[in-house]
């Protein structure tokens, strides 16, 4: 059963996320289960999912291609790391073992490529990018979100405190809660700003943005995007919707 009824952006819609963002760490499943079903009700205003190929990149848990699939998509998980594949206690049906800049897929073979907050942790999001632009078909979507650094979640488990330092922020997260953060800035966090982002996106010849806007801003979700300096704050969360080029 659904818990809200999905109107994008909507007031109702973005404070059910953030309470479910705030129990994430006590209550994983509630958290990812209900982003799953807010981010397939977002592609499916661009495309219907019944019987379209879905590559979820970084998928972790499998809740996304768990949802796609209850939509009648055919969808797919690549995930790099076999611990967040096992999160759940069981490892999703149907999971790869892969890395995002290497996929092991054939030239536009998905309808829809999809990495949900995944950008903000991978090195080098050009190359990354790039090969999720190469699995999908001519007239294909990629949908693409990622925090920002300067977002107020931007340093993830150790946020707000990363404004003050990453460092700072890890030994206070340490003090706080007697052990290390999961996330370490230039390991498996990177930073990652809007402005630069945006501008590579429009800059690219193998996709055309069709949506840059705020995943989850209640109101003029694409306008706080075009405001320089303040979207990279207020965006929170960036959310792209690709149209792969011919």
């Amino acid at each position: 059963m659904r818990e809200f009824a999905l109107k994008d952006p909507s007031l109702r819609r973005s404070v059910t996320l953030f309470r479910a963002f705030l129990r994430e760490q006590h209550d994983p499943e509630h958290c990812y289960s209900l982003l799953a079903r807010d981010a397939a009700e977002q592609l499916e205003q661009y495309v219907p999912l019944k019987g379209k190929v879905v590559v979820d990149v970084g998928g972790g848990g499998g809740h996304f291609t768990e949802e796609f699939r209850r939509r009648g998509a055919y969808s797919y998980l690549f995930e790099p790391s076999v611990r967040e594949l096992a999160a759940r206690g069981r490892l999703p049906e149907g999971a790869v073992v892969a890395d995002g800049y290497l996929l092991p897929l054939a030239d536009g073979v998905a309808d829809v490529c999809f990495s949900s907050n995944v950008l903000e942790h991978v090195a080098d999001p050009q190359t990354f990018l790039s090969e999720l632009a190469r699995v999908t078909r001519p007239g294909g979507l990629i949908y693409v979100s990622f925090t920002n650094w300067l977002s107020p979640w931007g340093g993830h488990e150790t946020a707000p405190w990363h404004y003050l330092g990453a460092d700072r922020a890890r030994e206070r997260y340490r003090r706080r809660t007697g052990h290390s953060a999961k996330h370490t800035l230039g390991e498996n966090l990177f930073t990652i700003h809007i402005g630069p982002t945006l501008r590579h996106v429009r800059s690219r010849q193998d996709v055309s943005v069709v949506s840059a806007r705020s995943r989850y801003w209640p109101f003029l979700a694409d306008a706080v995007t075009r405001v320089p300096g303040l979207r990279e704050i207020a965006t929170w969360n960036l959310l792209l919707i690709l149209r792969r080029s011919p």
